[in-house]
């Protein structure tokens, strides 16, 4: 396995800490299912701010294969990745190998937190896109992908994996609203 959404939220809703926080609860997951002897990056990116530059979601998980928690190949590359990859609800699996429930089902949570614009990168368009690169679980807004595929109409943000939508706020009960979670897809960088 090298790559993974999370099964649950840390319960702080888009606040991880920052990214450094968001990597170690990946990591963590991933030790808790056998997988802990790679180092592990959550597909996050960062907002420029007045003392960070921004940081690329797609510069931060390695240069694949990825594969799911049944060995299927999810990516090749960071190119396919952002391209014709294999994630659908389907492939899109937990770190314990379980499907997330999507739009057709009871329960929806197929909004992963990115922060990304369609190829990986961080949006500047002087938004917060990153719940304050994931450090606010309150007021804010993050960019939010479909892990199955499916939206309101059938458009291309609709079906983007990594780049859908803002989210209503980033406490977990504003991220459930949206049609989300909390959750993280996670990969393994080397």
């Amino acid at each position: 396995m090298s790559f993974f959404v999370t099964s649950v939220n840390p319960g702080q809703g888009a606040n991880f800490g920052g990214l450094a926080g968001a990597d170690r609860y990946c990591q963590s997951l991933a030790a808790g299912a056998g997988a802990g002897n790679r180092t592990w990056r959550a597909y996050l990116s960062n907002s420029a701010m007045s003392d960070s530059p921004a940081v690329n979601a797609r510069d931060r998980i390695g240069s694949g294969p990825w594969r799911n928690a049944k060995g299927e190949l999810i990516a090749s590359n960071v190119e396919e990745l952002h391209g014709n990859n294999r994630l659908t609800k389907q492939t899109a699996l937990t770190e314990k190998g379980e499907p997330i429930s999507g739009r057709v089902d009871a329960v929806n949570r197929h909004d992963i937190l990115t922060g990304s614009s369609a190829d990986g990168r961080a949006v500047s368009d002087g938004k917060d896109n990153t719940c304050g690169n994931w450090t606010k679980g309150g007021e804010g807004s993050a960019i939010v992908g479909h892990h199955d595929r499916m939206g309101l109409n059938d458009s291309a943000p609709m079906k983007s994996w990594n780049s859908s939508h803002p989210t209503q706020g980033c406490s977990l009960e504003a991220l459930k609203k949206t049609g989300g979670d909390g959750l993280l897809y996670c990969f393994a960088q080397n």
